[in-house]
């Protein structure tokens, strides 16, 4: 008896397969030493880069635009109702601001569906300014005057609309985060002057920018305008503001001047939206 339980035992070890110098099994992936998106993304590994000053709130304000361009372009083929309902609820126009608060916000994350230029050229810029700021000022503050500066652009654009006597302006949309990227090009050159540093390569790569309307049609230069203004003045707040703030942490004087220039950004949005013609009811003899 205990050789037949012997006997079975020593040929269920030889049907074993040896595993002596065998490697683990692995699924096939295209970078095999790269980490996985679950650990890129993890809590822990987003906290510790948090907490080591790398540009995270950069990266992810370029994986929202990425994102949500991809989502723009997928509906352009496969859905174009839904496209048109996507831009219709982002979009900033002046004429219905009032009615659409959210597309003070909505517009900067939305760029031309299926335009390779649109998209890169303006994720490339943030990407090459964004992280310079972002450990300058932290995370929170750099957020702050990137929303601002958003925000400022589409202030521009009522101002435009205003001022504009055609009326057309009123009926412009707009969409991009060129208005927030101009805004932190002003921030570059304030922090760059403070500290003494040489400000032409700057300058060139700003009046390119500037300048590209000229060459490229259908480019809201209003919104670069505005955003470069709010930008500026937010970051000249930061370095040389109220002597009385000045020893406050960077967070507390970030949220203090933010909210400010906000109350000031919305008041002149609802300023101007009292010459708007969808507003008194002048607009027919406008779309005639």
């Amino acid at each position: 008896m205990c050789l037949a339980v012997r006997i079975r035992q020593e040929n269920k070890r030889a049907s074993r397969p040896s595993t002596v110098g065998a490697m683990p099994r692995r699924g096939f992936s295209l970078f095999p030493d790269s980490p996985s998106a679950r650990r890129i993304f993890s809590a822990e590994s987003l906290r510790a880069r948090w907490r080591s000053g790398e540009p995270v709130v950069t990266s992810a304000i370029i994986l929202v635009c990425v994102a949500v361009w991809l989502l723009e372009t997928l509906f352009r083929f496969v859905w174009p109702a839904g496209l048109a309902g996507m831009l219709g609820f982002g979009m900033m126009q002046p004429a219905s601001m009032t009615r659409e608060p959210w597309t003070l916000v909505t517009a900067m994350f939305l760029h031309q569906p299926a335009s390779l230029w649109h998209i890169g050229f303006n994720m490339l810029t943030l990407w090459s300014v964004g992280p310079v700021l972002e450990r300058l000022m932290g995370h929170w503050a750099f957020l702050i005057l990137y929303m601002v500066s958003g925000i400022g652009g589409d202030a521009g654009m009522m101002i435009w609309a205003l001022l504009n006597r055609s009326g057309e302006g009123w009926f412009t949309s707009s969409y991009g985060a060129s208005g927030a990227l101009f805004g932190l090009f002003a921030a570059i050159l304030v922090v760059y002057r403070k500290v003494g540093q040489d400000l032409t390569s700057m300058i060139v790569w700003m009046a390119i920018n500037f300048l590209m309307p000229v060459i490229v049609p259908n480019i809201a230069w209003q919104a670069h305008v505005g955003g470069f203004v709010i930008g500026g003045l937010f970051t000249i707040l930061m370095t040389d503001g109220v002597r009385a703030l000045r020893r406050r942490p960077v967070l507390e004087r970030a949220l203090i001047y933010g909210a400010v220039l906000l109350v000031l950004l919305l008041v002149v949005c609802y300023a101007c939206n009292t010459a708007n013609p969808m507003r008194t009811g002048s607009w027919i003899p406008f779309l005639d």
